[in-house]
């Protein structure tokens, strides 16, 4: 059920439901930190690991601190500049924090998300919420509230609106006076080092350190496979609905090709991240036997962008 009522949402929080809420990355399933079966049901509802574990999303700063033993100088000069937004940092948790959020490790993952529905939400309610994306584990994630609704028709969903960024956020960890860079996300490589100096690049991990880091996540229901040049994969197709996702332009037409979608008319990186998971859900409702996706740059958030189809591709 799709809503506009804030009020309604704040009560089914409040009363250890588990709800889907927007913020500028993805769509969220969203519940009470301190309600231990809320939590338990935001696991059990998506079939999530529970070794794998979920951000922790406040409205200020001063939350921040209240989940978190320990706010390292670049952590607070990082927040400083990018919350709200898609930016989670990994730090020591407070005792607050359970171990059914955390996957039984010492840290947590925190974060101001950059939505003014969901800021006047968290401003409103007693507590801190736990929000990882709003789909069954490994699947697309959701950037629209009709995406959550076609996965979970039986929870409530607060409307909105198209999620600006559409792809989840950063992850950063610290070790020291050293920047960890965990998950790529809607904040680039660049823009962290411009602020900070030089990070540690530790993105081809598959530990769940930090959420989003499996070899195969977001993934379709059909088969996907990246590519620089998608047309010379279609000399392996055989009679299969190709559906091809492009860059910035259709570089070649084919009558094989069902449909082509070009994810980026502007040809920036940025609009092809939004545009991303939104068009592999028009693809697999198509009923698409294969997507082959043009792989891009390896710079800016196109890195993003390439490492959400690398996992998607995963077998």
């Amino acid at each position: 059920m799709i809503t506009t009522d804030l009020n309604l949402i704040k009560q089914q929080l409040e009363q250890g439901d588990v709800v889907g809420i927007p913020t500028e990355t993805v769509y969220g399933l969203a519940a009470n930190i301190f309600n231990e079966q809320a939590i338990s049901t935001i696991f059990s509802t998506k079939k999530r690991p529970q070794t794998n574990p979920l951000i922790v999303h406040v409205h200020s700063l001063e939350k921040a601190k209240e989940v978190a033993a320990h706010f390292p100088p670049k952590a607070e000069q990082l927040a400083a500049y990018f919350w709200p937004g898609p930016l989670t940092l990994i730090l020591p948790k407070s005792p607050l924090i359970s171990d059914s959020i955390t996957a039984h490790q010492p840290t947590v993952a925190i974060r101001i998300p950059n939505h003014p529905i969901t800021l006047h939400l968290l401003q409103t309610l007693d507590f801190p919420i736990a929000a990882p994306s709003a789909n069954p584990y490994n699947r697309i994630s959701p950037t629209r509230s009709s995406h959550v609704e076609a996965y979970f028709p039986d929870i409530a969903i607060l409307e909105g609106g198209n999620c600006e960024a559409g792809v989840e956020s950063t992850i950063l960890s610290f070790e020291g006076d050293e920047v960890v860079l965990l998950r790529h996300g809607a904040i680039s490589i660049e823009a962290i080092q411009q602020k900070v100096g030089r990070i540690l690049d530790r993105t081809a991990g598959t530990d769940h350190q930090a959420p989003g880091r499996s070899k195969k996540h977001y993934s379709p229901l059909c088969e996907l496979i990246i590519s620089y040049e998608p047309l010379f994969m279609l000399s392996a197709v055989q009679e299969k609905k190709v559906g091809i996702l492009w860059f910035k332009e259709v570089k070649i037409a084919s009558p094989k090709v069902f449909k082509n979608v070009v994810l980026s008319p502007s040809g920036t990186y940025e609009e092809a991240t939004a545009n991303m998971y939104d068009a592999l859900h028009k693809l697999e409702k198509d009923g698409v036997d294969l997507i082959i996706v043009e792989r891009l740059p390896n710079e800016g958030l196109g890195r993003t962008v390439n490492d959400r189809f690398e996992r998607a591709s995963a077998k």
